[in-house]
Parts: C-alpha cells; sequence; structure tokens
C-alpha cells in the first residue's frame, strides 16, 4: 500500500492548498456512460447491474468503470446466494466426516464477497466516503454548494 489516497485536485483548491503544483492539475475525465450489462452475466446478475447503474449518480460510471462493476455485481450476487444458504441451513452445520458442529462453509464465503464488494464499492463511489473523492464531468456538477460559505463564516 502507498498510503493515503491523493486528494483529488478540487480539494486542493478548494482548501488553498500551498503544496499544489500547476503541472498535476490535470485529472483524466472518462467518457462513455455505463448502460447494458454484459452478456455473459446471469438474469439476477444483470439486474443487480441496472439497480447499480439505475442508483448511481448520473455521470458516475462510465464505461472504463465496467469490470469493476462487474466485480462489484458478481460478489454481490455470490454474497446473496450464501446467505441464502445460511439461511436454509444455519451458520453451524455437521461436518461430514466427524459430525461435530463446525461454521458453515457458506459464512467464509459471505465474508470475503463482502471484502470485495466493499473495495471495489469504494473505487466506483458508492460509499459516502469515497463520493466525497469523486468529481463528476462538467455536465453533472451542481450549480451551487451548499458548504460553499461555510469556511468563509466566522463564529461571533
Amino acid at each position: 500500500m502507498r498510503g493515503r489516497k491523493p486528494k483529488p485536485t478540487v480539494l486542493h483548491l478548494i482548501s488553498g492548498s500551498k503544496n499544489l503544483r500547476k503541472d498535476r492539475l490535470n485529472e483524466p475525465e472518462p467518457v462513455g456512460d455505463l448502460h447494458a450489462p454484459p452478456a455473459t452475466m446471469t438474469d439476477k446478475q444483470k439486474e443487480i447491474w441496472v439497480h447499480a447503474i439505475d442508483n448511481a449518480p448520473k455521470g458516475l460510471l462510465r464505461t472504463l468503470d465496467s469490470h469493476i462493476l462487474g466485480i462489484w455485481v458478481i460478489a454481490c450476487d455470490m454474497h446473496y446466494e450464501a446467505m441464502l444458504q445460511v439461511q436454509k441451513f444455519g451458520m453451524v452445520v455437521k461436518s461430514p466426516t466427524q459430525g461435530v458442529p463446525v461454521q458453515s462453509p457458506y459464512l467464509s464465503i459471505i465474508n470475503r464477497q463482502a471484502e470485495i464488494m466493499l473495495r471495489a464499492a469504494s473505487e466506483l463511489g458508492f460509499s459516502p466516503t469515497s463520493r466525497s473523492r469523486i468529481t463528476l464531468g462538467q455536465g453533472s456538477k451542481k450549480d451551487t454548494n451548499r458548504f460553499a460559505n461555510n469556511a468563509a463564516r466566522k463564529v461571533k
């Protein structure tokens, strides 16, 4: 790990950062909105894909994000399927060889898929903290920032 994720240029500009380098102001903006899910996905995964696209802020998900969204969708589907199996068989099952109670193998699947989902969600801007690091293209920016005057406001 490199440490902290880089601070977006827009946050440097807002905060008046002293170590803002002019040669690093060119952050790439991917083009092409995501629409249809890949044909290789199951019907359930396609539903999850469409749900994610419909509920993401407009302009957030781009064609370049398709593979990360695919990872998130498949992990979400596997998480759900494993959860159904835990509901069906319980969190503790009998060991087939010794007959003693053991943790359901589906719990480790649930936990692993949750980790994958959280990582992919952070990259895609699905969580509140990751959304604060993301800037949208010019067509999707809000006209006003309701917090813009908070920094200048003095408490008396």
